[in-house]
C-alpha cells in the first residue's frame, strides 16, 4: 500500500460494485413477486383486483431498494466522503 488515496479509491469502486449488485437482487426480487401475483391471480380470479394493488405495491417498495443501491454506488464514484477526510489527514 504506497499510495492511500489509491487504496481508499480502489475501496469505493469495489463498495459501489457491491453496491451495484442490490439491482440484479432486486430484479430477481420484482420477478418473484410478479410470478406469485399471476400465479394467485389463476387460483383466485375474484380476488385479483385486491392481488394486483398489493403486487404494485410490492413493486413498488422492491423498485425502491435498486434505486437505493444505485444512489449509494453513485456517491461512492463520484461524491466520496472519504476522499476528503483522507485529503485532510494527509495534507
Amino acid at each position: 500500500m504506497q499510495d492511500p488515496l489509491a487504496f481508499v479509491i480502489a475501496i469505493a469502486h469495489i463498495a459501489a460494485a457491491l453496491a451495484l449488485l442490490n439491482g440484479v437482487t432486486t430484479t430477481f426480487g420484482q420477478a418473484k413477486i410478479a410470478a406469485q401475483a399471476i400465479e394467485s391471480m389463476g387460483r383466485q380470479p375474484e380476488a385479483a383486483d385486491s392481488i394486483r394493488s398489493t403486487m404494485f405495491i410490492g413493486l413498488a417498495m422492491g423498485e425502491t431498494s435498486g434505486i437505493y443501491g444505485l444512489l449509494i454506488a453513485i456517491v461512492m464514484l463520484f461524491a466520496n466522503p472519504l476522499v476528503d477526510i483522507l485529503l485532510n489527514y494527509l495534507g
